[in-house]
């Protein structure tokens, strides 16, 4: 088995790759198995090494050493890859896929519980050519989250800061868009604020619209909002970050289902686990078990997933 650790230079705006090989090289030095740390280029070069490296046939764990961009893109290129596990080995201060786990998700910044660690297959969305394993969407908020990287990085804005920036910016730019939605027996024609497909919990640094997502329930939650004035999405907007869309039926229709799809009268911004591309028309897909998760030792969230007699499924066991 090959340990590959990709590290994002850029991620959360400090440069960590001499701390993460220090602590790779310590850890191994008792360990027989290969690793290899890559430092990536550009967008999407994650994905395409785990690609090159998938095709050598050997088991490869994967780490995303940064935030939920690269993570996205290590999913991106374990998607449909059985000799591939991936899992996010966050260097900066948030990562929105390990809040899904509560406290537990802290042990995805322990390395000694990620080598000791096992696997399970998770469902993913394919969107717009990429695949998430987290939240996409597409509306105000992927609109607020793109364009907060505008504002963050100005002059006494940063932080949370830069997302009431973008979130006044874009509220007057317009809060809905006109869509065409269709779910399962559910279709919609008309102005939405936005559209949201949960695989995971947790998206846009802390908003929950559903409190019991899991990728590995062959399901998503998804939510669509009507179009509101800004009163009522000021009322709205805190419930439905907190998980309680249900309390506004009048506004916010919640289905379970596997696939959703939007048509927009031009391009905008689709979100596919924080990372941003353009489409005016979306398609988002369930694809159950598409993907091979890492879990770190002591991790319970998974538990249903074990093995019949309670033990751990032997980290190189076939999907």
């Amino acid at each position: 088995m090959k340990h590959l650790f990709i590290v994002n230079p850029i991620a959360g705006g400090k440069d960590r790759t001499e701390q993460v090989r220090a602590r790779v090289a310590a850890a191994f030095r008792s360990r027989e198995d290969s690793w290899e740390l890559y430092v990536t280029q550009g967008p999407m070069d994650a994905a395409e090494k785990i690609i090159r490296e998938a095709e050598q046939g050997e088991a490869l764990r994967v780490y995303a050493c940064g935030g939920d961009g690269t993570f996205n893109e290590c999913v991106c290129g374990a998607a449909l890859r059985p000799n591939v596990a991936v899992c996010p080995f966050p260097t900066g201060t948030g990562n929105d896929f390990c809040r899904m786990f509560g406290e537990e998700g802290e042990l995805y910044r322990d390395l000694d519980a990620l080598l000791a660690g096992w696997e399970t297959p998770i469902d993913l969305i394919e969107c717009c050519g990429r695949y998430g394993a987290n939240i996409c969407s597409v509306g105000i908020d992927a609109r607020i989250g793109t364009d907060v990287h505008k504002y963050s990085g100005l002059p006494l804005i940063g932080g949370a800061a830069g997302y009431v920036v973008s979130t006044v910016v874009n509220v007057f730019k317009g809060i809905a868009t006109e869509m065409r939605v269709r779910s399962g027996d559910f279709s919609a024609q008309g102005k939405h604020s936005l559209v949201c497909a949960c695989n995971g919990r947790f998206y846009g640094g802390g908003f929950n619209p559903s409190l019991s997502a899991r990728p590995d329930d062959g399901v998503l939650d998804i939510y669509v909002i009507k179009e509101v004035s800004l009163f009522t999405l000021a009322r709205l907007i805190g419930k439905y970050a907190a998980g309680r869309a249900d309390e506004f039926p009048r506004y916010i229709t919640h289905l379970r289902g596997s696939r959703v799809e939007i048509d927009l009268d031009r391009e905008d911004v689709v979100n596919i686990d924080g990372e941003a591309v353009r489409a005016s028309h979306v398609d988002m897909r369930l694809l159950p078990e598409a993907a091979r998760l890492i879990v770190p030792a002591g991790m319970r969230f998974f538990d249903g997933a074990k093995a019949a007699d309670g033990s751990e499924p032997a980290a190189s066991a076939a999907p």
